[in-house]
């Protein structure tokens, strides 16, 4: 299993940013990658020196977001949606992205759910319940 630091995951996304700014060739996920960080401009600054990523602390105490856990987050939907897991996953999301009119959009609100099901599963010692994560989202989807 593929298991990459936290030093590994900051590296990866500023490499993916600094190729795609230079237009250098991609793996496929960089290219993916590069697309999440080009929806984010407020992270750029954030991603153009890797090793004063990897030194930032993001404790949450000055209210900056973690643009490195975010962005993971985003391919992390990504991939579910592209091998269905779990399953319902795509629909759910499909439908999300349809109602909001933005898959950005979507992908936020399915962020809020999937952290959710996380904590909860941390809390109480259980795996992550993905049928209550499918769930979640697809009220979200069809709430106004």
């Amino acid at each position: 299993m593929f298991s990459p630091s936290q030093d590994d995951v900051r590296r990866f996304f500023c490499s993916a940013h600094a190729k795609a700014q230079a237009g250098q060739p991609m793996e496929a996920i960089e290219t993916l990658a590069s697309q999440w960080i080009a929806e984010h401009p407020e992270y750029h600054a954030d991603l153009a020196d890797a090793d004063a990523a990897v030194a930032r602390v993001y404790d949450g105490k000055n209210q900056q977001a973690n643009p490195f856990l975010h962005l993971s987050m985003h391919l992390s939907i990504s991939e579910q949606c592209s091998i269905d897991q779990p399953r319902g996953i795509r629909q759910a999301v499909e439908l999300l992205t349809a109602r909001r009119d933005s898959l950005h959009d979507a992908h936020h609100e399915v962020m809020e759910c999937l952290g959710r099901m996380l904590w909860e599963s941390q809390r109480s010692g259980r795996p992550p319940d993905g049928h209550a994560y499918i769930d979640a989202v697809q009220r979200a989807a069809t709430r106004d």
